[in-house]
């Protein structure tokens, strides 16, 4: 049994996630794949999106594959997300499954950074699903030194880049004008419901503005 997972903040999850989902997929084939929003990023500043409204947005991934699953596993955990606890949760719920982790470019690049990476390393295969252009030679030469010196296995889905982050979507850096285009029609909407990502002075969906 194969098993793929696919982690991250997604918020909000944009076509550029699927795109990776699906690049991943592809090569993978696996017989299960594990999107998993984190809880609280360790690298970073937790999110200011409810973990649910976020969990919410990640069903649109259903849409890549029936073998797609939706866990809430890191949401209902205290403290932060580590994939290496994450991937030890789901050796212990498929024991002696094929594991795979996809990660992007950026990530393969900082991956000793990570928390008991070399552990991760025994535990799973890294799937890097894409690369920012100019980025190959960076990624072929760090994927060298984590099979040759750590014993790793690293597989390239190959796809490029999506132009887009969900730091821009949620800065407004990417207009909202734009939405369409970048974002799922179901994550979108939930958005528009809930009023998200919009500045603190701005009227929310159903209000009026005081006059």
């Amino acid at each position: 049994m194969k098993i793929l997972l696919f982690g991250g903040t997604f918020d909000p999850p944009h076509n550029g996630h699927m795109n990776n989902l699906r690049a991943a997929l592809a090569l993978v084939r696996p017989d299960k794949a594990v999107v998993m929003p984190a809880g609280v990023p360790p690298h970073k500043a937790a999110s200011a999106t409810p973990g649910a409204v976020r969990l919410a947005m990640c069903a649109c991934f259903a849409a890549a594959s029936p073998v797609v699953e939706i866990s809430d596993w890191e949401l209902c955990r205290p403290g932060p997300s580590y994939t290496v606890d994450t991937l030890e949760m789901l050796a212990g719920r498929y024991p002696g499954a094929d594991l795979y982790l996809a990660v992007g470019g950026d990530m393969l690049l900082s991956f000793t950074h990570w928390r008991r990476w070399q552990e991760i390393l025994q535990r799973c295969t890294l799937v890097v699903e894409s690369r920012a252009p100019g980025q190959d030679g960076a990624l072929r030469q760090a994927a060298r030194r984590l099979t040759e010196t750590a014993g790793g296995r690293v597989l390239f889905a190959g796809a490029v880049s999506y132009p887009c982050a969900s730091s821009d979507l949620r800065s407004g850096r990417i207009p909202r004008s734009r939405w369409p285009a970048l974002l799922p029609e179901p994550v979108l909407r939930i958005i528009e419901e809930q009023g998200l990502y919009r500045p603190a002075n701005a009227p929310q969906p159903g209000k009026e503005e005081a006059p």
